[in-house]
């Protein structure tokens, strides 16, 4: 009788062998963890293998360094913000709406279990340029995603809509994260809600462009815009 060889045993806390893309999102899941709780001058790239169970050649295999790593992270999480902003934008054409899902996209960033909001919006590394850049475009994006969205509604001009458009992003961002420090001591639907006003009762007093005013301008009753798409 023939005896089957006995199947490889992965060694005492290694993980088994992983296809690639797998074995990247590991990496990322224990490096996120390490950077949240230590930030990145306190974290080590053994700390790191450790957290994944790899050994550091493995994790190298995937990062050449630990700023490499850290790069991929905040690429990963600052894209998510971003398509959070462009979805709430698109999700509706009530302009309200927009604004409060544009706001709680930040608010459920920062309330993210993971933390990893502290990589895009509180990294202890903005003095390198590659991490300085990725924040700055992630913001932006958003900006950029605002601001189209307000020029086209309004008519105003770009430079108009890109500080309306600075204006509610600072706002989403530094309130959710002031929010956030004080342990969220206003119910997170009532701080939303608290911000849209705040925000609706100046972005709503724009006229908003009629189209069946056949380029004749905007429309100039600012009582009837509030309550576009109101429905």
């Amino acid at each position: 009788m023939t005896v089957e060889p006995a199947a490889p045993q992965s060694r005492p806390g290694r993980t088994p062998r992983l296809p690639r893309t797998a074995r990247r999102f590991q990496l990322l899941g224990a490096a996120r963890e390490v950077f949240v709780a230590q930030g990145y001058h306190a974290a080590a790239m053994d700390e790191i293998a450790e957290r994944a169970g790899v050994s550091k050649p493995v994790l190298y295999q995937h990062f050449p360094g630990k700023l490499e790593l850290y790069l991929a992270l905040l690429e990963e999480h600052s894209e998510k913000l971003v398509s959070s902003v462009r979805e709430a934008l698109a999700s509706t054409t009530d302009n309200r709406l927009r604004v409060e899902r544009s706001v709680r996209a930040y608010f459920d960033f920062v309330n993210d279990p993971s933390g990893a909001h502290q990589l895009v919006l509180e990294s202890d590394l903005r003095s390198e340029p590659a991490v300085r850049q990725r924040v700055e475009d992630a913001f932006a994006q958003c900006v950029r995603a605002i601001a189209a969205t307000i020029v086209a509604d309004t008519g105003l001009s770009q430079d108009e809509a890109d500080l309306l458009a600075v204006g509610l992003v600072g706002l989403a961002e530094t309130c959710s994260r002031w929010w956030l420090v004080r342990g969220g001591t206003v119910p997170p639907e009532r701080a939303i809600e608290a911000m849209v006003e705040l925000a609706w009762h100046g972005i709503g007093g724009y006229p908003r462009s009629s189209p069946a005013s056949d380029g004749a301008g905007p429309v100039t009753d600012v009582g009837a815009v509030t309550d576009v798409g109101a429905g």
